[in-house]
């Protein structure tokens, strides 16, 4: 069974709320796809095939995939003031959860939390996972501006652990960005850069250490987390800082983490199996931002019943799934 962990809802009304709350620029290109951009950056985008659910699951019997994880993309709900947030919030996790149950053998949701609230993420999270089926969250890289280590969202991570409930990180744009003002660096690089950034400062502030329970699956196959490990252990080798919160290297909390497998590459993805093993490695395809199958993961060099963990069994492990 293929369970894709890394696909995306896109909604109308969310782009059009996003578009009037950011004053978007939009632009339609002759293929049909529509980019919403800011300060000339491609902030989200969409083409109208992407709004037919019906249409997605022909693509998905096409390509051989049984199952997908929705959740909503880049950049989320997170821009929104506090107020307005949770307001947004509920409206998208709704919808998610009509499609989900429209469709209960074809899609299982992941719900957004209003991050800048963490007592009205709390609520959320729990009527996200009793009242509306949600299988996990998705949390971004950054909440405009603040990072998942940040003190406030002890709480949240507290909750997560106690429930083992799957958390899906998405990048969120850098903050920042100096130097990527062209060719569509923010989307290209800045969301790799801002992942592997989020994943070191968890890993750095203690947060895994604290909470070991939480299924943390990090997008496109982790960014450069992977690669950076022994660079990451060496700091804690080296400098008192980088040992402050957590008793063993960094790498040995990287190899608990998920991992999806939407970095595509055949290099990049026998990278990760040889740092963390074909347990810890999720199918995934940024559905429908990117038009991928199997193939990248059919390909690999490795055996049948690795093949099958990481196309669906692992995932449905975590999501509680019976296949």
């Amino acid at each position: 069974m293929q369970i894709d962990i890394h696909s995306h809802i896109v909604d109308r009304q969310y782009l059009a709320d996003l578009n009037s709350e950011l004053s978007l620029e939009v632009v339609t290109i002759d293929d049909g796809k529509s980019f919403f951009r800011s300060g000339g950056v491609t902030v989200a985008w969409s083409r109208e095939d992407m709004f037919d659910i019906p249409g997605r699951i022909v693509q998905m019997d096409r390509k051989g995939i049984d199952m997908r994880v929705l959740s909503l993309s880049t950049p989320n709900v997170y821009l929104w003031d506090a107020a307005r947030q949770v307001e947004v919030t509920r409206r998208i996790n709704d919808n998610l959860a009509q499609v989900c149950h429209a469709y209960p053998d074809r899609f299982v949701g992941f719900a957004s939390l209003p991050l800048k609230d963490v007592d009205a993420s709390m609520r959320e999270l729990d009527r996200a996972v009793d009242e509306l089926g949600m299988r996990g969250v998705i949390i971004g890289s950054n909440v405009d501006g603040v990072y998942l280590d940040d003190p406030r969202y002890e709480p949240l991570w507290a909750r997560l652990d106690a429930l083992r409930l799957p958390v899906f990180e998405h990048p969120m744009f850098p903050i920042g960005g100096t130097g990527m003002d062209a060719y569509e660096m923010p989307l290209r690089l800045g969301l790799i850069f801002d992942t592997t950034l989020c994943a070191t400062r968890l890993i750095y502030s203690g947060v895994f250490e604290r909470y070991p329970n939480v299924p943390y699956i990090m997008a496109h196959t982790g960014g450069a987390l992977l690669m950076a490990l022994e660079r990451l252990d060496n700091g804690y080798r080296i400098f008192p800082d980088c040992r402050k919160h957590i008793d063993k290297l960094p790498s040995e909390y990287a190899r608990k983490l998920y991992y999806d497998t939407a970095a595509f590459g055949r290099d990049a993805l026998i990278f990760a199996l040889n740092a963390v093993g074909p347990d810890q490695i999720l199918f995934g395809t940024d559905d429908p931002f990117i038009d991928s199958d199997a193939s990248h993961v059919l390909g690999l060099p490795i055996s049948e019943a690795d093949r099958e963990k990481i196309l669906g069994g692992n995932a449905a492990r975590l999501l509680g799934l019976r296949v």
